[in-house]
């Protein structure tokens, strides 16, 4: 379990900057046109939220009292 505090102590700022990237991105697209396809933004963005979400939660969840 160490291992996964590990990885998300070292890939979560990573994908955080991907999440923010992704997020300016599709709000900028949003912004030009309704026509511009945002699907492969939205879902990096997805997936580096989940990440992070899970990687806090387990991080957490492995405390102990």
């Amino acid at each position: 379990m160490e291992f996964i505090i590990v990885i998300g102590i070292f890939l979560n700022p990573i994908l955080a900057v991907i999440f923010c990237l992704n997020l300016i991105s599709i709000i900028k697209k949003g912004n030009r046109d309704e026509k511009i396809s945002t699907q492969k933004n939205t879902i990096w963005a997805t997936i580096s939220f989940v990440y992070i979400i899970t990687s806090l939660t387990w991080s957490f969840v492995f405390i102990p009292i």
